[in-house]
């Protein structure tokens, strides 16, 4: 039978769930409050007004900023970049990772520190701006992906989970024949599934929120990020802003306007953060035992 527990334990888990609650319910808030002002009334919204609860319903912002100039496009290319660059960084980090388990590796201590220093020392952005340049990668679609490949930290969690598989696992595909690419498909990669997809959320939600490659590297608007675009439209409502300050002769004009600064600014944020948002539950169960195993060992 259970112990019931004493009037002082009920009371101390009473209190930790109540500050879990109220943790929780600080963490969601600011997504909510974003929520809200995107599908309230605008001129409210303006006046901050709408604080708890959406008022004068309405969906016209995702409508009118869905037919931005470049939208449609924009969101191909962020989804392509976050599938491929996360895809591709997951394979890179695991590949890596599995390699320096192995102890036969050529110089593998001395490739392992090599990997390990780039994480604490670069160059700076100038000559990382030059190697690009030179390697033809400026207006090309693989500067999203190439740079990200070998992700070193991704690289140090995989090898960390790998070294807790059993040994003996290897051992025996290896009596019956088995190479390092045979064993690292077919035992490696299934059983390191809760690591990869730990190392897939980082990978994609870097690429989601990257914009400033796109900044440095593209001149061609049909390399444009969502989140590009997003923020040189966010950068044109702030001089509309002070524009309509400095002059009031705009503000009756500014009136008519159902799209409002603030209301795109919410919006805006709304469609950039939504799909992280949406994903990231499929992937939690695997979150937690990944990041746990992957980064101690013992």
């Amino acid at each position: 039978m259970a112990k019931s527990k004493s009037p002082g334990d009920l009371i101390m888990d009473i209190l930790i769930c109540a500050f879990f609650a109220l943790f929780s319910l600080v963490c969601l808030f600011p997504f909510y409050y974003i929520i809200i002002n995107t599908i309230s009334d605008n001129n409210l919204v303006a006046r901050g007004r709408v604080l708890f609860y959406p008022i004068g319903v309405h969906f016209n912002n995702y409508l009118e900023v869905f037919q931005l100039k470049g939208f449609g496009r924009a969101a191909l290319i962020s989804v392509a970049r976050t599938v491929s660059g996360a895809g591709l960084g997951v394979l890179s980090a695991s590949f890596l990772g599995y390699a320096m388990t192995k102890q036969e590796y050529w110089h593998r201590k001395f490739w392992y520190r090599f990997f390990i220093v780039t994480m604490y020392f670069n160059a700076g952005l100038i000559p990382y701006y030059l190697t690009i340049n030179n390697l033809h990668l400026r207006n090309n679609f693989l500067v999203y992906i190439l740079p990200s490949l070998a992700a070193p930290f991704n690289m140090i969690l995989v090898k960390t989970y790998i070294e807790s598989i059993p040994p003996a696992l290897e051992e025996s595909a290896e009596m019956d024949g088995a190479g390092y690419l045979a064993r690292y498909q077919k035992i490696i990669l299934p059983l390191s599934k809760p690591i990869l997809a730990t190392i897939a959320i980082f990978a994609a939600v870097g690429q989601w929120n990257s914009f400033m490659d796109t900044v440095m590297f593209a001149n061609k608007s049909s390399l444009y990020t969502l989140q590009f675009i997003m923020y040189k439209y966010l950068n044109e409502l702030n001089q509309l802003a002070q524009l309509i300050r400095q002059n009031p002769s705009y503000a009756s004009a500014a009136a008519q306007i159902q799209l409002t600064p603030v209301a795109v600014r919410f919006t805006v944020t709304a469609v950039v953060v939504m799909p992280v948002l949406l994903i990231y539950p499929f992937f939690q169960r695997y979150f937690v035992k990944g990041i746990m195993i992957g980064a101690v060992k013992g």
